[in-house]
């Protein structure tokens, strides 16, 4: 008897980046191909995606700022908005008026990947190798390994990033090669205490 299918797969996904109107504008190629070097990026689509999320977030803001200030959709979103965003911590704790949330530029959000968070700890060499390190499921995020390299840590997730439990770098057993060059050692060691 087949298994029910459930009806996830109909849902209409919605875009989560913009391309440029302009693909071969030179000033903002050059800005992006820094971006991708400074955060080790695997294409420019991980950025359209940030900026996509930028301006979803900054025109949301934008909207809230044309109502009265005493209105209760401007204090209750704004105020919304705002919490999350001190959650992210792409907004410092101090800034709480959505004029704030304007100035916000895509660097903001790009620090707070846990690709840029493992380099900053200091666990991985550079960014590219947080990124190997991420995907090979050695980070862990509280209690979950995490391996997407775009994760957003949270502002209280911040200081529980470390080496996965059950890795090598952290507590866990040694990696392949480590316990073959260990087995190779230990034969030549019990080989040479024969011949004596």
């Amino acid at each position: 008897m087949r298994a029910r299918q459930t009806q996830g797969f109909l849902r209409k996904r919605s875009k989560t980046y913009k391309v440029p109107r302009r693909p071969f504008e030179k000033e903002r190629m050059d800005a992006e191909m820094k971006l991708l070097g400074e955060y080790g990026l695997r294409n420019k689509r991980e950025i359209w995606r940030v900026q996509y999320l930028l301006s979803k977030t900054r025109s949301a803001a934008r909207q809230l700022l044309t109502l009265d200030e005493k209105d209760p959709k401007r204090l209750f979103e704004g105020s919304c908005l705002i919490r999350r965003l001190h959650r992210l911590g792409v907004l410092d704790s101090d800034k709480a008026e959505l004029d704030h949330v304007l100035s916000l530029k895509i660097n903001d959000f790009l620090e707070r990947r846990l690709q840029t968070q493992v380099f900053q700890l200091g666990l991985a060499k550079s960014v590219h190798h947080a990124r190997v390190l991420i995907r090979q499921r050695h980070i862990s995020v509280g209690r979950q390994v995490v391996n997407v390299p775009s994760f957003m840590v949270r502002t209280e997730s911040q200081g529980h990033t470390d080496f996965a439990s059950k890795s090598p770098f952290g507590r866990g057993r040694p990696g392949r090669v480590k316990r073959r060059s260990m087995a190779s050692k230990a034969g030549g060691e019990e080989a040479g205490s024969d011949e004596e």
